[in-house]
């Protein structure tokens, strides 16, 4: 009885690894863990962004509506609890995204906005901000890209036969990942440099013609 109950977890061990069960557990948990450092970029500039509020908001007074928008879109964006269950819900999740989209575009029109202070960096701790932020908005597109690459590979291990069938047998559905018209963006990530005007163009003086 005891060779034969061996017998049977051997047999079942040998299934479950050749349908696809350790493949799908495996990635599974480096979606999690790619998810997991989404959450804790976004969370970072989430963080940042009322020390920038407060650092420019005396010097450009005149942008009081600027200001204003970037408050209320990191307000949106922190409501809306960002848990590990937010891959397997559609709705939820798109609306996360679409709140941390605004806050990126608020925070971009600000960023052209400081571009004509440059008194802001006399500010104490202006530049070490900077930098943080900077930083940030580099790591959350790294982040994202190895999130993207992870789902994309779950989902076609979850989709594709036969492990398909070992998916539905254990509950492993696709997950959601971003989208991907801005993903010249992701690749790139926006330059955040406050305190540097950006460079006159000069025009061409005028020929005069001979004679």
């Amino acid at each position: 009885m005891h060779i034969l109950r061996i017998g049977v977890l051997v047999l079942l061990g040998a299934w479950l690894s050749g349908c696809g069960y350790n493949r799908l557990q495996q990635q599974d948990e480096q979606v999690t863990a790619a998810w997991s450092d989404v959450l804790n970029q976004y969370q970072r500039r989430a963080d940042l962004v009322p020390n920038l509020v407060n650092t420019v908001k005396g010097a450009v007074t005149a942008e009081k509506d600027i200001l204003d928008s970037v408050v209320e879109a990191r307000a949106r964006a922190t409501s809306i609890q960002a848990t590990p269950e937010l891959v397997n819900n559609p709705q939820a999740f798109q609306q996360w995204q679409a709140a941390q989209g605004e806050l990126s575009s608020a925070l971009a029109r600000l960023m052209v906005v400081v571009e004509r202070y440059p008194d802001l960096k006399s500010i104490s701790g202006f530049n070490d901000l900077r930098a943080q932020l900077e930083g940030t908005e580099n790591r959350i597109a790294v982040a994202r890209k190895r999130y993207i690459d992870s789902v994309q590979t779950y989902n076609v291990t979850v989709r594709s036969f036969p492990t398909n069938l070992t998916a539905k047998v254990f509950g492993h559905d696709p997950k959601q990942n971003f989208s991907v018209e801005n993903e010249r963006d992701i690749a790139r990530p926006p330059a955040v440099d406050f305190g540097q005007a950006p460079p006159a163009t000069s025009e061409p003086e005028p020929v005069e013609s001979a004679g």
